[in-house]
């Protein structure tokens, strides 16, 4: 049987390892992707340290993944061999099950992830179901347009569907991996953007992403500076920080929401009337469906949105791995298999 290398963990903390493993062969409702790049994402965590309810190992984490049809299984329609296809978070959906029955896939009670519920893109081949792929524009290179498909989607679709219109003030708490990306998008859908970070250094980076303004967490008073400016009609959190998070919430504007997408244990504290004298609100966004993430790519193509990256061959999937744990890396890593 043909083989290809693969990066896998064989259990809950244990390293990643490059192995050989046969080329799986897709079964019907699936294809067979040959990987060009992958990205390597903070919920990768979730494989390695056993953090995730159900996995199987060994696991071959990933699940930013871009590459080409290699094969078609039966039964799927639509997609051929040849075409340059993403595979994102959302790997599958039961479409039974009471969200997916309202066309809620993202929710779906048994919802797939690939290198959790099946394996990933650290790898030279991997299999996934027709209904999570997507179409990559021509215009995107396959190791830009992988982050895409996790924190691309994540702070795009979290942005179009808040209600914000072209000049309402966003803020977005943040400027790295996903941060970066959410200061372009809502500069790009014509939202008078505000970056918040820590430190002045991060200034002169998201004023070149499109920030129009610049807040520095650890000198300035972030909620009142953002009162002053009228509040924000949307905080779009991207840190992992609930102090920070609930630090800026006076700063929303009437009607105004934080939207979370970073995820911490720890609870956001508020208080009930600044929630309820503005009808202010927190809101929580989980990426996207495959086609949300056709929509992310297709505007990041035209409005000109890419991320920040650095690349690695597979066979350093574990350098990658730990330089994004460490926070070190500036700002997504991306895997790539020379394919």
């Amino acid at each position: 049987m043909p083989s290809m290398r693969a990066v896998e963990v064989r259990n809950a903390n244990a390293p990643l390892q490059l192995v050989e493993r046969e080329i799986p062969t897709p079964a019907a409702g699936q294809v067979l992707i040959k990987v060009q790049a992958c990205g390597v994402c903070h919920s990768d965590a979730f494989t390695v340290l056993g953090a995730f309810p159900g996995i199987a190992y060994p696991r071959i984490p990933g699940h930013e993944v871009v590459g080409v049809i290699d094969q078609v299984g039966e039964r799927v329609p639509r997609w051929k061999a040849g075409q340059r296809v993403g595979v994102g978070w959302h790997g599958g959906h039961c479409g039974h099950c009471s969200s997916c029955r309202r066309g809620d896939f993202v929710t779906c009670e048994t919802a797939q992830i690939p290198g959790i519920s099946y394996d990933g893109g650290y790898a030279e081949y991997m299999v996934a179901p027709f209904e999570a792929l997507a179409a990559i524009p021509d215009e995107l290179k396959a190791a830009e347009a992988a982050p895409l498909l996790c924190a691309g989607i994540t702070t795009y679709n979290a942005l179009r569907n808040s209600g914000v219109r072209a000049g309402d003030t966003v803020a977005v708490l943040g400027v790295g991996g996903l941060g970066h990306l959410g200061v372009q998008f809502a500069a790009k859908m014509g939202c008078r953007t505000i970056a918040i970070a820590r430190g002045a250094d991060k200034e002169p980076l998201a004023r070149e992403l499109g920030a129009h303004r610049y807040l520095d967490s650890t000198t300035q008073d972030v909620a009142a500076e953002l009162s002053k400016l009228g509040g924000a009609r949307v905080i779009l959190s991207t840190v992992t920080n609930s102090q920070a998070m609930s630090a800026v919430l006076g700063g929303l504007a009437v009607n105004g929401k934080m939207i979370v997408l970073g995820a911490s244990s720890e609870p956001i504290e508020v208080s009930p009337f600044l929630l309820i004298g503005g009808r202010r609100g927190i809101q929580g966004w989980p990426s996207g469906t495959s086609s949300d993430s056709e929509d992310t790519l297709a505007f990041s193509a035209l409005a000109n949105v890419r991320p920040m990256i650095e690349t690695m061959p597979l066979e350093r999937a574990a350098e990658a791995y730990e330089r994004m744990m460490s926070g070190a890396a500036r700002f997504r890593m991306v895997i790539t298999t020379g394919k």
